[in-house]
């Protein structure tokens, strides 16, 4: 499911190539309903009236630690981030960030990250964050914190990383996925914001339902949608996949979205800028 825009080309380009007017016109039928499903992503949405402060947020999966610090703290620096979500972070990766600056780009943290476990996951942040509660027990954890904005109003901010629903013969992978994706919260007051590695793209069935629940995908309200974050190896092939993703309160209005190669890493960064709604 995962390959559905990479189906959708492959069959236009079928449709382009078979000699014969049946198979051709049946390609194409299937390239126009793929189309009509994936297109969407590509297109910017109209986004809410919201006056509230601008956050500027980032999300990366740090590959059991290997990423490469420096570029790390270079992209927080180059987006102006006032949150950093990290996936996969290790004791010896978190010790590498904060001697590269990151502590004084963001001197607010909230970590599961243990010295010898390369799966920890970590909340960084300019202003003051609340420790709450982990959302759900998973093979790495799930943090949460409450962010402290200087205008006086709140954001519940949650670090997700789901358990990858493979490899196919281990029969509870599927089961526990759906279960961690399902125990993600709706939106509320304070606004939620989650992000991180949800191993799932909009055509999982069960990452439609948490977005039916309310949340925007931030990269296909900008008309990202379809840009990858996601390849099989860290050493500079294109990605394929859409699994890393910012979630926004759907009341947010999303200014900007991007994505940024990790140097070390087999994900790509995606960044969010937020306008979040009013107060009251």
């Amino acid at each position: 499911m995962s390959f559905t825009p990479q189906a959708a080309a492959a069959s236009w380009l079928a449709a382009l190539l078979l000699r014969d007017r049946g198979p051709s016109a049946t390609a194409a039928l299937a390239g126009a309903a793929l189309t009509a499903l994936v297109a969407p992503r590509a297109v910017p949405r109209r986004q809410p009236h919201a006056a509230g402060p601008v956050l500027r947020v980032l999300t990366a999966n740090l590959l059991g630690g290997r990423a490469l610090a420096g570029p790390v703290v270079e992209l927080v620096r180059e987006t102006r981030a006032d949150v950093l979500f990290l996936q996969e972070l290790s004791g010896d990766a978190a010790t590498r960030l904060k001697r590269a600056g990151l502590h004084e780009l963001l001197p607010n943290e909230v970590t599961d990250v243990l010295a010898d476990d390369p799966r920890g996951n970590a909340i960084y942040a300019r202003y003051p964050l609340d420790d709450s509660p982990a959302i759900a027990a998973t093979s790495a954890g799930q943090p949460a914190a409450r962010l402290d904005l200087p205008s006086g109003q709140s954001v519940r901010l949650i670090c997700v990383h789901t358990t990858p629903p493979v490899p196919r013969w281990y029969r509870r992978a599927v089961p526990r996925w759906r279960g961690e994706l399902s125990a993600l919260p709706p939106p509320g007051d304070p606004p939620v914001i989650l992000a991180g590695d949800f191993n799932a793209t909009l055509d999982h069935a069960q990452f439609r339902r948490l977005l039916r629940l309310g949340h925007r995908d931030a990269a296909s309200q900008n008309g990202n949608g379809l840009l990858p974050t996601w390849g099989p190896e860290p050493r500079g092939r294109p990605p394929l996949l859409t699994i890393d993703h910012v979630l926004a309160d759907p009341r947010c209005a999303v200014r900007a979205s991007s994505v940024h190669r990790l140097p070390g890493s087999d994900h790509r960064a995606v960044y969010a800028e937020l306008r979040l709604p009013g107060p009251g």
